[in-house]
């Protein structure tokens, strides 16, 4: 149980520290475009970072509680944030695509660890 909690939680400080902490959107004054807050680069050191600490989970833990508590720690902490932001409610979609993502995402990465570990376990 106390690594199902750990593992929430760095999933939550993934998410903080990637994506959480960036707030500003930036202003294209050719375009007349606002974009963000988020950027290429750091949205991918976040997945970066997911994956590593799935296949850590993986090797600990089964693959259900790797990927509900990984989904369910990264997709409510994101729509926690989305949720005070968005006056429109188009973060629920976000937030379906974004469980959708997580969810397989993590599987693939829970299972193809497990497989590798049964691999090399012989």
């Amino acid at each position: 149980m106390a690594l199902v909690v750990a593992l929430g939680a760095l999933t939550v400080a993934v998410w903080w520290v990637w994506l959480g902490l960036d707030t500003e959107r930036e202003f294209d004054q050719a375009t007349q475009t606002t974009s963000g807050p988020y950027e290429a680069p750091q949205v991918i050191a976040c997945a970066l970072s997911l994956v590593v600490l799935a296949v850590a989970a993986s090797w600990l833990l089964p693959v259900v509680p790797v990927v509900v508590t990984m989904t369910v720690a990264f997709v409510g902490a994101w729509s926690v944030n989305a949720a005070t932001k968005d006056g429109s409610g188009l973060w629920v979609v976000g937030a379906a695509l974004l469980t959708v993502g997580m969810a397989a995402g993590a599987t693939v990465i829970a299972m193809g660890t497990k497989a590798l570990r049964r691999k090399y376990k012989r």
